[in-house]
C-alpha cells in the first residue's frame, strides 16, 4: 500500500512531530532533497531508517536541527569556524561533520565518533523541527543508491507504505543534497560538494578547504555508484553526442539529457532539455532522470556538462548515477 502524502499544513506537522516521538518514520521537504526522517535519539527509530531504505548499518545520516544552539547537544569540542559557517550559512545546504557528544547513539553515525550536522533552509522542515524539539535523522527519502526525491510522489511512489507519514512542501527549491565539509580534522576537508561552493568555504574560513582521493571519515554520497537510476545511464562530451545518439537510436530506446538540441523525439529517442545554468541544471535534474527511468528505456545519455567550480556538484552526481555505465569518448 502506497501512503498518500498530506498537505504540510499545522495541524499535520504536529502530528508529524508526534509520529516521531512515537519512533516512526517521517518523509518531509527540506530545500535540497526529501528526508526521510526518525528520532535522532531513538536508536530503534533511527534502525526504521536503516531498513526502510535497505541501507548499509555503517553508512551515517545527518542530523537536522532547528536552531544553531542545538549544535551543542549534538557535538563537543566545536570549533570557532563551525560557529562561523553555521553564522552565514544556517538555514541552508551545509552538513557539517564534528565531534559526537556521548549521548548520540552510534546507529546514528555508522559506528563513528564524528557526526554530521546540518540547519535546512524549508519552512516545513524548520516547523516540523520546532514542532519536535529535537534532532531529526534523515537521508534522503529513497531507496538506497537510488535518485533521491525532489517531490513527495517520489516518496510514495518508492517507500511505499514503509514511511508513516509524508509530509508534501512541493518541489525542493535545490534539488541537490547538500555540501558536506569535515572540521573533525586539523583542516576543513570536503567530503561531497553540493550548492554551498568550496571557494564560499574558504571565504569564511580563510583558510583552503581540501578535497581528499578518501576519507577515514565516512559520510553520505561517498559511494562510487549513487544517486542512481535502475536504467544504465552514460556520460558523453557534447561533441561526441550527436554521432552516438545516431547510432544507438538505431537498436535502443534512447533517453537524453542534453544541454542543447540534439535530436527530435521519435518512437526510439526521447530527449530532455536541460538548464545551462548549473543552479537551475541542479534543480531538475533528478526530476528528470526519474522520469526517464520510468519510462523503461534502454539507456539514458546524459551531455557532459561543463567542467568548472560552479559546475562541481551536478558533476559528482552525475559521475555517481553513470558509474555503472562506459564514459563515452
Amino acid at each position: 500500500m502506497t501512503i498518500k502524502p498530506q498537505k504540510a499544513d499545522p495541524e499535520n506537522i504536529r502530528k508529524a512531530a508526534d509520529i516521531l516521538r512515537r519512533g516512526g518514520l517521517v518523509a518531509f521537504p527540506t530545500e535540497t532533497v526529501y528526508g526521510l526522517g526518525a528520532d535522532a535519539g531513538n536508536a530503534d527509530a533511527v534502525k526504521k531508517i536503516f531498513k526502510a531504505k535497505n541501507r548499509p548499518a555503517d553508512h551515517p545520516l545527518i542530523v537536522h536541527i532547528g536552531d544553531p544552539r542545538q549544535l551543542n547537544d549534538w557535538a563537543q569540542n566545536i570549533p570557532q569556524i563551525a560557529w562561523d559557517l553555521a553564522a552565514k550559512f544556517w538555514p541552508g545546504p551545509l552538513a557539517m561533520v564534528l565531534s559526537k557528544h556521548p549521548s548520540v547513539p552510534l546507529t546514528v553515525t555508522g559506528g563513528q565518533q564524528t557526526i554530521a550536522l546540518r540547519m535546512p533552509d524549508n519552512p516545513v522542515a524548520l516547523n516540523l523541527l520546532k514542532a519536535f524539539d529535537g534532532g531529526i535523522a534523515a537521508p534522503s527519502a529513497n531507496r538506497y543508491n537510488h535518485v533521491s526525491p525532489t517531490l513527495a510522489e517520489h516518496v510514495a511512489s518508492e517507500l511505499g507504505d514503509a514511511v508513516d507519514m509524508i509530509l508534501d512542501g512541493g518541489a525542493c527549491s535545490v534539488g541537490l543534497e547538500s555540501t558536506i565539509i569535515d572540521l573533525s580534522g586539523t583542516q576543513p576537508a570536503l567530503l561531497r560538494p553540493g550548492h554551498i561552493t568550496p571557494r564560499q568555504l574558504e571565504a569564511v574560513l580563510h583558510t583552503p578547504v581540501k578535497v581528499p582521493q578518501q576519507s577515514k571519515t565516512r559520510a553520505p554520497g561517498m559511494l562510487e555508484i549513487h544517486y542512481a537510476p535502475t536504467t544504465t545511464a552514460r556520460l558523453c562530451p557534447a561533441e561526441r553526442l550527436a554521432a552516438e545518439i545516431e547510432q544507438l537510436a538505431q537498436n535502443k530506446r534512447l533517453g537524453l539529457l542534453t544541454l542543447h538540441p540534439r535530436a527530435e523525439n521519435s518512437e526510439t529517442i526521447f530527449a530532455r532539455m536541460m538548464p545551462t545554468d548549473a543552479d537551475d541544471y541542479a534543480h531538475a535534474l533528478y526530476a528528470s532522470l526519474r522520469e526517464l527511468d520510468g519510462m523503461k528505456l534502454d539507456l539514458i545519455l546524459i551531455e557532459q556538462p561543463p567542467d568548472d567550480e560552479g559546475w562541481l556538484a551536478v558533476n559528482d552526481r552525475l559521475r555517481k548515477a553513470t558509474a555503472s555505465g562506459a564514459l563515452i569518448g
